[in-house]
């Protein structure tokens, strides 16, 4: 019971905007946060880690929107178990895509050279990469890919957000990626 008052008490001093109690609030949920998204066995620690700062990221920007401070704890819960779920499934799907690239169909898929594979697919990430708006995730997918000099946490330091901010466009820029030339695939088509 002591425990729970503690997290109440430390939710109610956070949406009052007390900085200490935010990091209160992490040391205190942080385990049982963590051993709720390693329970999702798939997950590496890496993902676990990803999951656990993307789950508090949205728990702490959404707290001013928490009616009581007593459900924080739950509530915190169900945002890691989602976001949990949302990595796997994005994993999964991506495994799936890359797997349909691996072994097209011999008849829908005219033979190339492997040079000129690789040279059409750089191709085609250079202009899904100059199609982007302008913004963070362009600027980031250009230092990682274009420049190719800076590891994701030197982006992320460079650019002043979380490595997993970084590694979180850079996976969204993959899928981009492995969507297009799936499709390519899919159509029969080589440009």
């Amino acid at each position: 019971m002591g425990e729970t008052n503690a997290v109440t008490d430390q939710v109610r001093r956070a949406t009052q905007g007390e900085s200490s109690a935010f990091s209160e609030l992490y040391r205190s949920t942080r385990p049982m946060v963590a051993r709720l998204v390693a329970g999702f066995g798939t997950l590496d620690a890496d993902e676990v880690e990803d999951v656990l700062q993307e789950s508090y990221v949205r728990a702490f920007r959404g707290l001013p929107r928490l009616k009581e401070a007593s459900a924080f704890t739950p509530w915190l819960l169900t945002i890691a178990r989602n976001r949990a779920r949302t990595r796997l499934e994005r994993r999964n799907a991506l495994q799936r895509m890359e797997e349909d690239l691996a072994d097209p169909e011999p008849e829908t898929v005219p033979a190339l050279p492997s040079a000129l594979q690789v040279e059409r697919d750089i191709a085609v990430v250079r202009q899904l990469i100059a199609e982007l708006p302008e913004g963070e995730e362009k600027k980031t997918v250009q230092l990682f890919y274009i420049e190719g000099q800076l590891t994701a946490r030197e982006i992320a330091e460079q650019l002043g957000v979380g490595k997993s901010t970084v590694t979180m466009r850079l996976d969204r820029f993959r899928g981009r990626i492995k969507r297009e030339l799936l499709q390519r695939v899919l159509a029969g088509r080589w440009e």
